[in-house]
């Protein structure tokens, strides 16, 4: 059974926290990508910025629907959700816009688990990491071409 190794992209595009919006539009349009992995001075994964977050950035700021009450107006989506959209349009580095959340998967795990993963988070491509280490990333294309092995 094939192996996350045996069909992983080694050679990877990365950023680091402070890389420009600018920055990385260029490099997504020029590079076709989805995602870029960020990485610390060590190698180290630390957030993933994707194509649809810097689309997002561009999107008109929703005025969330608020309650007044007395003299109390209450956000209906919470304050956080509000914040958490007008940091993302003033964002202005690759690390205020990333997500820290990022799913990985290990070099030694089958295909089909990373396939599993990317189907059921909705996925294009996974970091691969050994610890917290970035090894190299897997796509779907990846796992299309593993098929005619």
């Amino acid at each position: 059974m094939l192996t996350v190794a045996d069909i992983m992209t080694t050679d990877v595009v990365t950023i680091t926290g402070s890389t420009t919006v600018r920055e990385m539009a260029r490099i997504f349009e020029s590079r076709h990508f989805g995602s870029l992995p960020i990485v610390d001075e060590a190698g180290n994964l630390t957030s993933i910025v994707t194509a649809s977050d810097l689309v997002e950035q561009d999107r008109p700021l929703h005025i969330p629907t608020v309650i007044s009450l007395f003299d109390w107006v209450i956000p209906l989506e919470g304050e956080h959700a509000l914040e958490q959209d007008l940091k993302r349009i003033t964002a202005q580095t690759a690390a205020e816009l990333a997500s820290s959340n990022v799913v990985t998967i290990s070099p030694g795990d089958l295909v089909s688990t990373a396939a599993e993963i990317m189907s059921s988070k909705k996925l294009h491509t996974l970091p691969v990491v050994e610890g917290k280490r970035l090894v190299g990333m897997v796509s779907r294309i990846d796992i299309i071409r593993s098929m005619n092995r």
